[in-house]
Protein backbone atom coordinates (compact mmCIF):
# COMPACT_ATOMS: atom_id res chain seq x y z
CA UNK A 1 0.00 0.00 0.00
CA UNK A 2 0.98 3.63 -0.27
CA UNK A 3 3.11 5.00 2.52
CA UNK A 4 4.51 8.45 3.17
CA UNK A 5 7.68 8.56 5.25
CA UNK A 6 8.95 11.81 6.74
CA UNK A 7 12.36 12.64 8.10
CA UNK A 8 14.35 15.64 9.22
CA UNK A 9 12.55 16.91 12.28
CA UNK A 10 14.31 17.71 15.53
CA UNK A 11 15.34 20.38 17.99
CA UNK A 12 16.89 23.63 16.81
CA UNK A 13 17.57 27.03 18.31
CA UNK A 14 15.68 30.09 17.16
CA UNK A 15 17.18 31.43 13.95
CA UNK A 16 18.33 27.99 12.88
CA UNK A 17 17.34 25.81 9.95
CA UNK A 18 15.94 22.35 9.32
CA UNK A 19 15.02 20.46 6.18
CA UNK A 20 12.14 18.03 6.18
CA UNK A 21 11.81 15.29 3.60
CA UNK A 22 8.86 13.12 2.64
CA UNK A 23 9.02 10.11 0.35
CA UNK A 24 6.00 8.32 -1.02
CA UNK A 25 6.27 4.61 -1.76
CA UNK A 26 3.99 1.89 -3.05
CA UNK A 27 1.98 1.36 -6.25
CA UNK A 28 1.88 5.04 -7.27
CA UNK A 29 1.10 6.10 -10.80
CA UNK A 30 1.24 9.83 -10.28
CA UNK A 31 1.35 12.47 -7.57
CA UNK A 32 -0.29 15.82 -8.12
CA UNK A 33 -0.07 18.18 -5.16
CA UNK A 34 2.50 17.61 -2.43
CA UNK A 35 2.28 19.54 0.77
CA UNK A 36 3.27 20.14 4.36
CA UNK A 37 0.93 20.82 7.26
CA UNK A 38 1.59 21.37 10.94
CA UNK A 39 -0.34 20.97 14.14
CA UNK A 40 0.09 22.03 17.75
CA UNK A 41 -1.88 20.64 20.71
CA UNK A 42 -5.43 21.92 20.82
CA UNK A 43 -5.27 23.50 17.38
CA UNK A 44 -6.38 22.43 13.94
CA UNK A 45 -3.88 21.16 11.43
CA UNK A 46 -2.87 24.04 9.20
CA UNK A 47 -1.35 24.26 5.75
CA UNK A 48 2.28 25.33 5.71
CA UNK A 49 3.05 24.99 2.00
CA UNK A 50 2.13 23.02 -1.06
CA UNK A 51 3.49 22.50 -4.53
CA UNK A 52 1.59 21.37 -7.59
CA UNK A 53 2.75 19.02 -10.32
CA UNK A 54 3.61 22.03 -12.46
CA UNK A 55 5.75 23.52 -9.71
CA UNK A 56 3.41 26.23 -8.49
CA UNK A 57 3.78 26.89 -4.80
CA UNK A 58 1.64 28.34 -2.06
CA UNK A 59 2.69 29.28 1.47
CA UNK A 60 1.04 30.24 4.71
CA UNK A 61 1.61 33.94 5.40
CA UNK A 62 3.47 33.07 8.58
CA UNK A 63 6.23 31.21 6.72
CA UNK A 64 6.57 33.22 3.51
CA UNK A 65 10.14 34.21 2.88
CA UNK A 66 11.47 31.70 5.42
CA UNK A 67 10.29 28.29 4.17
CA UNK A 68 10.73 26.77 0.73
CA UNK A 69 8.95 23.72 -0.62
CA UNK A 70 10.42 21.71 -3.48
CA UNK A 71 9.88 18.35 -5.10
CA UNK A 72 11.82 15.63 -6.91
CA UNK A 73 9.29 13.80 -9.05
CA UNK A 74 11.71 11.06 -10.05
CA UNK A 75 12.08 10.11 -6.39
CA UNK A 76 8.47 10.79 -5.31
CA UNK A 77 10.03 13.00 -2.69
CA UNK A 78 9.38 16.53 -1.54
CA UNK A 79 11.14 18.80 0.86
CA UNK A 80 10.52 21.69 3.19
CA UNK A 81 13.54 23.90 3.80
CA UNK A 82 12.87 25.89 6.96
CA UNK A 83 15.10 28.87 7.70
CA UNK A 84 14.99 31.54 10.39
CA UNK A 85 12.96 29.21 12.59
CA UNK A 86 11.07 30.74 15.47
CA UNK A 87 9.55 29.18 18.62
CA UNK A 88 6.09 29.61 17.11
CA UNK A 89 7.12 27.18 14.36
CA UNK A 90 7.21 24.41 16.96
CA UNK A 91 4.71 21.76 15.91
CA UNK A 92 4.28 18.28 14.51
CA UNK A 93 4.76 18.56 10.77
CA UNK A 94 2.85 16.23 8.45
CA UNK A 95 3.42 15.65 4.78
CA UNK A 96 0.49 15.16 2.47
CA UNK A 97 0.03 14.08 -1.13
CA UNK A 98 -2.79 13.73 -3.60
CA UNK A 99 -2.02 10.73 -5.75
CA UNK A 100 -3.46 7.97 -7.84
CA UNK A 101 -2.63 4.27 -7.81
CA UNK A 102 -4.75 3.25 -10.77
CA UNK A 103 -5.73 6.47 -12.61
CA UNK A 104 -9.39 5.96 -11.69
CA UNK A 105 -9.38 8.11 -8.61
CA UNK A 106 -7.18 10.47 -6.65
CA UNK A 107 -6.84 10.25 -2.89
CA UNK A 108 -5.07 12.15 -0.17
CA UNK A 109 -2.44 10.45 1.97
CA UNK A 110 -0.67 11.55 5.13
CA UNK A 111 2.67 10.87 6.71
CA UNK A 112 2.98 9.91 10.35
CA UNK A 113 4.28 13.31 11.44
CA UNK A 114 7.64 14.57 12.60
CA UNK A 115 8.26 16.83 15.57
CA UNK A 116 9.95 20.17 15.07
CA UNK A 117 10.90 22.04 18.23
CA UNK A 118 12.43 25.51 18.16
CA UNK A 119 13.96 26.74 21.41
CA UNK A 120 14.22 30.42 22.25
Amino acid sequence: QVQLAESGGGLVQAGGSLRLSCTASGPIFSISTMGWFRQTPGKQRELVAHITSSGSTNYADSVKGRFTISRDNAKNTWYLQMNSLQPEDTAVYYCNADLTTDWSQWKGYWGQGTQVTVSS
